[in-house]
């Protein structure tokens, strides 16, 4: 059937900010769905919330709208659009979620729009858990005994009805298994379905027998409106059931399946589609007692997922792209496979001749009072995945991607169960059996590397088994990679004397030269980057090269060679025929092109995000414009930067020194690009630089382009930088360096408290605090881990500062300066974590000026080419340097939206060559105020304290735009899916110096119509300034009511905390702080924060925001 010409305008719904549960696989699959669309002359309008995704970038889509994702917003821009139809399957559960209330509320065929891909019933027979059980009890498809529920009452009857511990609680409609788990009695029954209820759009949970240890497996199926479907890939997850396949490490094809229990699955999936009537891509969940052959169906996802994108990147089938094509009418018979031109058609089911390892990205290693036990609700960011031919070689390499610190597996030792002051003697102490069990028994992030350990020390598969209820093929696969270790370990020789045969042995199944060397030095308590270079990682590549052992690259093809595939996508492997010497790219002499090689960003998680990702594409844009070829190298399945048709060719391997190197020398490349893929690539530049005369002895002659390495360690390494300053006439906040606990307090005496303490080198303000006594220093200290390649920078605190970031770019002759973006927020607050305006808001231009003359001295003065992001901070009218990043920053999206101005396209083209006077800069947008908002982890993270400080803690941001700032404000509040309530009551408690300045916060809002609870000291501040408040006590009070009491009485609708530094007011803070984020009640710990909520409830009660388009000047209307 051919594509409808029934419709010519179509409305794509977006999935909002990056957050647990929802991360960039919708920025992928709106994006696959957009080009798909307008290729067939559709006329497209996007509507996302997101500034940081290629999604919403103006070439995208034909009207794109970075408006709130809520009902009432997209109602509006559908009466001004007028749209033929609304595809809400490319975003997530947000868009399906908003699509399924304006159906049912009728505002669809009121609006004469369309559902196209699954319709309104499909979505909820899948997603209402009572009709999704009778839909599958009606074509005999098993599921677990479960009982819906629509209240705490009926829970409760549920659980004595089941009568069995423990219970399984499934939220309807919700994200990443909000409000769901696993509970073991009626306390925690009550706590998880409060929270399910509160979440699921319908208030329903299902309270279902539990079946725990089952094994999981996973149907990516694909089915159009004349009934054709395909599974377009199986997937099996290593943790048993009782942990959400989001957080399990996945592993594609399954692999302990026979072929008749696969045919029975498969078969069950395609019956359950047909069933449902879905069109389009969807998930189907299985639970599998492998002892009994017994089946239960978990779950649909009528819509493309974060098991899409990984199944999509795993066999090279465009899901995404299908399913939008599905929608307007295509059918799969009749639509040819991108990957293979016209040799298959869309029909054809994929066929894999490897084998693909998931593992997730968890944000525990910034969060460490965080609960990292894994369950069925999400706590990870984003998630990497490895090609290899064999499981061990898949799983090593997607352990070497994750970028924790440590890239492979290494014996654990009682280092790993806390950081902190003698944390080097620990590392000396093997872990104890106990523990060792636990981490076993126990699903948390740490259970992989338990797993290899137990195998390290001799455990046996029934005993491991046991404890973990895994798979056996599993286990022996762990097994076979702790005796190739072991072999590794127990090698008599030199690593010069390492023989052929051994070394390929090894590299086949996916140990890195990294992890042979560490192993070979017996895995010193010290670490694999402190060996002596006769016994490290570059003298196994030395060895490795000596004897003509470099990797092999093959296609992924979705038909396993069968046809011939015309998109290169590669993965590495050292499985072959024992072929020597670099496996060069094929007609390497014919080729007349240069090619450059862009770094990706590797996994999402707090600190880089997609934000980076969105920088590498366009730095491969516009390296395709000059003409050349793009190639980049990236790790993670869910973004745009590693779709099939992004850049010339994707090679999808670890960012390892190791993986760069050997792709460098296949394509003979004549530069590499390292500063769009966030640290991640920039932590590459000055190992690669070292290594490049090596490799100039096989062929390579490569250049690192844009800035120098030495500029990059020049912006970065402390002592360096404040040298430059000095010499530039700069200011700098006081500030010392130390590698030892003795240094970082003589430095913090040196300074005087409030200090501000942070490690060198981070990522997301990783371990940056604010410590203002002795007291406090010694508890950083006893968590912190310091070395002489890992010192601790203490500066002086500015308190009360204004904070200022800049986006800019130089070419090396001048400096293009984007935007400087105002922090709402003051100083101490990361600027992730910061809401920021453009153009700033209170500013004089005087001091403006000095910023821009600033950010030239220190473009210029370093010798940046291509992009670079500076932090100023303004205190008493001095304006100092925070920190100079000489990469693309997080906030160079939110600048492209705001401003017109696409910066890291205008800064890719610079890194190749182009100065600006070569380049046509856009004319700059300037008349809207637009803000960028963080949105935050904490409702999925318990045990975390939800006040922002110094260390990042968002996972993404959303974007406001309008030509009031506090209207803008307001958007951007809503687009964080909190609400900005405008009646009821406030709490407010403050610090005793900002007593008197909350006072007019106090007024206006008893002007608003709120009932103003506050605590003693605050209420009898207010009464002075005559007043009326009412006394709410501190909860160590123990009097009523206090916080919590009013809280729960639903009394509060809006919390003004702002909070002192130490005392029992952190502790009532904290647990405050929690139950606002599980009521979903908006609260502020800045004053400045105070103000502009204040404004913002105003705004709201005006009336209705004015949706506004983005624009740009390059493009014309």
């Amino acid at each position: 059937m051919p594509r409808r010409d029934d419709i010519h305008s179509i409305m794509v719904l977006g999935s909002g900010p990056i957050r647990i549960g929802q991360a960039a696989e919708f920025d992928f699959s709106g994006s696959q769905a957009c080009t798909a669309l307008r290729e067939d002359g559709f006329k497209t309008i996007l509507v996302n919330s997101n500034p940081a995704t290629i999604q919403n970038d103006p070439e995208m889509a034909d009207r794109v709208y970075i408006e709130p994702l809520l009902p009432d917003v997209v109602r509006s821009i559908i009466e001004k659009e007028k749209p033929d139809a609304l595809l809400a399957g490319m975003g997530g559960q947000t868009a399906l979620n908003i699509a399924t209330e304006l159906a049912h509320a009728g505002v669809l065929d009121e609006l004469g729009v369309e559902l196209i891909g699954s319709d309104l019933d499909a979505i909820d027979k899948a997603e209402d858990r009572d009709l999704f059980k009778r839909v599958c009890e009606s074509i005999d498809l098993p599921v677990p005994y479960a009982i819906a529920c629509n209240s705490m009452n009926e829970v409760l009857e549920a659980a004595e009805d089941i009568g069995s511990w423990p219970l399984l609680v499934r939220p309807a409609f919700t994200l990443g298994g909000l409000g769901g788990g696993t509970v073991w009695d009626k306390g925690q029954l009550v706590e998880v379905a409060s929270l399910g209820l509160r979440n699921s759009r319908i208030h329903q949970v299902l309270v279902e027998e539990s079946i725990l240890g089952w094994q999981e497996h996973e149907y990516e199926v694909m089915r159009d409106a004349h009934d054709n479907c395909i599974v377009v890939c199986t997937m099996e997850n290593i943790d048993p059931m009782g942990v959400h396949t989001g957080e399990s490490v996945v592993v594609a094809p399954q692999q302990s399946l026979s072929d008749a229990d696969h045919q029975h699955l498969r078969d069950c999936a395609l019956r359950l589609i047909r069933a449902l009537n879905i069109c389009g891509g969807c998930n189907v969940q299985f639970a599998f007692n492998q002892a009994t052959g017994e089946v239960r169906v978990i779950e649909v996802n009528p819509r493309v997922s974060r098991s899409s994108a990984l199944a999509s990147k795993a066999t090279g089938y465009p899901i995404a792209r299908m399913a939008a094509k599905i929608a307007v009418g295509y059918t799969l018979d009749e639509l040819p496979n991108p990957i293979t031109g016209h040799g298959t058609t869309a029909a054809f089911e994929p066929t894999l001749d490897y084998c693909v390892v998931k593992i997730p990205r968890w944000p525990f290693d910034k969060f460490r009072t965080a609960d990292r036990t894994l369950g069925t609700s999400m706590k990870s960011t984003g998630e990497v995945m490895a090609i290899g031919r064999c499981f061990e070689e898949a799983f090593l390499k997607a352990w070497s991607s994750l970028e924790t610190g440590e890239p492979h597996p290494r014996p654990l030792t009682r280092a790993d169960e806390s950081d902190g002051e003698g944390m080097a003697e620990r590392a000396n102490e093997p872990l104890s059996d106990t523990t060792l069990v636990q981490w076993l028994k126990v699903a948390t992030d740490k259970r992989m590397g338990a797993l290899f350990e137990a195998f390290r020390r001799g455990w046996g598969i029934e005993r491991v088994h046991e404890i973990t209820r895994m798979t056996r093929w599993f286990l022996h696969r762990f097994q076979c990679m702790a005796e190739i270790e072991s072999s590794i370990v127990n090698h008599s020789g030199s690593i010069a004397s390492i023989e052929a045969d051994d070394l390929r042995a090894w590299k086949r199944f996916g140990f890195t030269d990294a992890h042979i060397a560490d192993a070979k030095a017996g895995f010193l308590a010290s670490g694999w980057k402190r060996l002596p270079d006769a016994v490290s990682e570059s003298a196994v590549m030395r060895r490795r090269h000596s004897l003509g052992i470099h990797p092999r690259f093959r296609m992924v093809d979705s038909c396993a060679a069968e046809f011939a595939a015309k998109t290169p996508y590669y993965y590495s492997t050292y499985e072959g025929d024992g072929e020597s010497g670099i496996d060069l790219l094929p007609n390497l002499e014919q080729r007349d092109k240069e090619r450059m090689v862009v770094i990706g960003s590797g996994p999402i998680r707090i600190g880089q995000g997609i934000e980076f990702d969105y920088g590498c594409v366009h730095a491969v844009g516009a390296i395709r414009n000059s003409g050349r070829d793009a190639i980049i190298i990236n790790n993670n399945p869910e973004t745009v930067s590693t779709d099939f048709d992004t850049s010339d060719r994707l090679y999808f391997d670890p960012l390892s020194l190791e993986c760069v190197t050997e792709i460098l020398l296949r394509e003979n490349a004549h530069g590499i690009l390292l500063q769009f893929g966030g640290q991640t690539a920039i932590n590459l530049a000055l190992p690669l630089e070292a290594r490049l005369p090596e490799l100039q002895g096989l062929g390579l002659a490569t250049t690192i382009m844009g800035t120098s390495t030495d500029a990059v360690d020049e912006a970065s390494d402390r002592e360096r930088f404040e040298a430059f300053a000095e010499r530039s006439g700069l200011r700098m906040p006081r500030g010392a360096t130390g590698t030892s606990a003795d240094d970082v307090r003589a430095a913090a005496h040196s300074i005087g408290f409030p200090v501000l303490i942070r490690p060198s080198y981070v990522l997301g303000g990783r371990g940056m605090e604010v410590l203002t006594d002795e007291e406090q220093l010694q508890a950083y200290l006893d968590e912190a881990y310091l070395a002489p390649d890992k010192p601790l920078l203490v500066d002086e605190y500015l308190g009360h500062a204004i904070e200022l970031d800049v986006d800019a770019a130089c070419d090396g002759e001048e400096v293009l300066i984007g935007a400087v973006m105002e922090h709402l927020e003051e100083a101490g607050i990361h600027s992730g974590d910061s809401t920021c305006f453009i153009p700033t808001q209170t500013i004089s231009p005087s001091m403006l000026a000095k910023v821009e003359e600033q950010t030239r001295i220190i473009g210029l003065g370093l010798g940046i080419v291509g992009c670079f992001n500076i932090q100023f901070a303004i205190q008493n009218d001095l304006l100092y340097v925070l920190e100079v990043n000489p990469r693309s920053s997080r906030t160079v999206p939110f600048v492209a939206k705001a401003t017109g101005v696409p910066m890291a396209r205008i800064a890719a083209r610079a890194t190749i060559g182009e100065t600006f006077a070569q380049q046509v800069i856009p004319e700059r947008r300037s008349e809207l105020v637009c803000v960028k908002a963080p949105v935050f982890p904490f409702i999925k993270l318990t045990g975390l304290d939800p006040a922002p400080g110094p260390e990042m803690k968002s996972t993404g941001e959303v974007m406001g735009s309008d030509p009031d700032a506090d209207v803008a404000y307001l958007k951007a509040r809503m687009a964080t899916e909190i609400p900005v309530n405008t009646e009821g009551g406030a709490y407010v408690t403050v610090r005793s110096a900002d007593k008197e300045n909350v006072v007019p916060v106090v007024r206006d809002l008893l002007e608003l119509g709120f009932t103003v609870h506050a605590t003693p000291g605050t209420a009898d501040v207010m009464r002075r300034h005559g007043l009326t408040v009412k006394t709410a006590y501190r909860i160590a009070d123990s009097q009523q009511p206090d916080a919590l009491n009013l809280m729960r009485s639903g009394k509060i609708q809006f919390v003004v905390n702002i909070p002192t530094i130490s005392g029992g007011a952190v502790r009532d803070g904290n647990m405050m702080r929690r139950l606002a984020v599980e009521m979903n009640i908006p609260f502020v710990t800045t004053l400045s924060g105070a103000k502009m909520e204040v404004a913002a409830i105003r705004a709201a009660k005006r009336g209705p925001t004015i949706p506004q388009r983005l624009k740009v000047s390059y493009i014309k209307e």
